[in-house]
Order: C-alpha cells, then sequence, then structure tokens
C-alpha cells in the first residue's frame, strides 16, 4: 500500500521557547519532519545547502537579517522549497513584501498546532495557506483602488485581476482555476502585464504597481 511522504520542514526561529515548539509539533506530527532549526538568517543560508527541506517555515523579525531578506537570497538558489512565513506581524506591509518576496503562505504565531500542520499540509500540496486574518487583508485589499492608478490603468480588467492574485501569493494553476480559464491563458496575460508595464518579473510588476 501507497504511503504517503513525510514532509521535511526547516525552521528559521530565533525566540529558543518558540523554535522548540516547532521542533515538537513537527516531530510530533506522522506528517511531518524537522530537519533543521536555525536562530538566524544567517546560519541558515550558510548551511543551507546541507538540507533539501520541502518548506522552510520563516519568522519575520530575526537579529541581523530579516526572514523577507532571507527568503530573497534563498529564492536565488538552485534547490525550490516553499516557504512558509510563520510571525506575529500583521501589518499591510509586512504582509505584501513577504508575499512579493515569495513567500508561499504566512500564518501567525497564534495558530494551533493542528491548523499549523494542515497549514504545512496544503503548502506542500500546492496550496497558499494563510491565517484568516491575513486572507482578509488581501481580499480587501484586491477591493481599494490600487495607488500606482496610472499603471493599473494600462492593464484591462482581466489583467489587474490576474495581478492582484499575484498580489496575494497565488500560483498559476490556482488563478486558472479562480478565473476560470487555462493556465496557458494565465501565462500569456501575464507576459502581456509585463509588456505593458515594462518589467521583467512579477516582483517588478507589484512594486510598480503598488509602491510603497
Amino acid at each position: 500500500m501507497e504511503t504517503n511522504p513525510i514532509i521535511k520542514v526547516l525552521v528559521v526561529e530565533d525566540e529558543p521557547e518558540i523554535r522548540e515548539w516547532l521542533r515538537m509539533i513537527l516531530s510530533n506530527s506522522e506528517i511531518t519532519e524537522c530537519i533543521a532549526c536555525f536562530a538566524d538568517a544567517e546560519t541558515c543560508l550558510e548551511y543551507y545547502h546541507q538540507y533539501s527541506p520541502d518548506i522552510i517555515i520563516m519568522d519575520i523579525h530575526l537579529p541581523n537579517m530579516n526572514g523577507i531578506d532571507c527568503l530573497k537570497r534563498l529564492k536565488n538558489q538552485e534547490a525550490k522549497p516553499q516557504f512558509m512565513m510563520f510571525t506575529v506581524f500583521e501589518e499591510d506591509n509586512f504582509v505584501f513584501d513577504s508575499l512579493c518576496a515569495g513567500a508561499n503562505g504566512y500564518v501567525l504565531k497564534n495558530t494551533s498546532p493542528e491548523r499549523l500542520i494542515e497549514a504545512i499540509v496544503e503548502l506542500y500540496q500546492g496550496g497558499s495557506p494563510m491565517s484568516t486574518t491575513i486572507a482578509r487583508k488581501v481580499i480587501n485589499s484586491f477591493q481599494r483602488p490600487a495607488r500606482g492608478n496610472q499603471e493599473m490603468n494600462k492593464l484591462s480588467q482581466r489583467e489587474q485581476e490576474i495581478l492582484k492574485l499575484l498580489a496575494g501569493g497565488y500560483r498559476y494553476k490556482e488563478i486558472a482555476m479562480i478565473l476560470f480559464i487555462s493556465v496557458e491563458t494565465v501565462r500569456t496575460h501575464i507576459r502581456n502585464i509585463y509588456e505593458k508595464l515594462q518589467v521583467q518579473s512579477r516582483t517588478d510588476a507589484l512594486n510598480k504597481v503598488f509602491p510603497k
């Protein structure tokens, strides 16, 4: 009988109590394995190549380099794990900076152990888990006019919808499902968005339309 693979998780968290709490939860689950814990971004970047995590749980507030900047550095590595921000910060700038940097999920530290494991599984299966309050912020942002209206007005309504979903951390496949279009159509729209905005990447497009 086929068994489900164990999800390998690497943790970057500077608070010892929270780090051990995460290690215990991940180790006690039959679904996950904690393969390493680091207390700061610099150590993670130095020793990351020794591990092959499926998921990295990343705190934002770390000594010296913060978790968002660490995420950007790790995104340039050859291996491509999924990234879950695990933080106390609910402010819009932290949420959207994390998503623009490439975070696949955003979960608050008041999340229950059961929900955390569920979020890890969801992320591993291709989803974008977010705490309820964070998801609400993302949805509300779709309903507000973009500050970069002049740039946004260059795009068609469909292209605007897709760009906002990209800002919410959704993947091409998820966008296709939400909008009832094919993945190839999503790719075509995104190519058109990049051309109209004269950018080369999702991060550049989001920074141009949603300036800080």
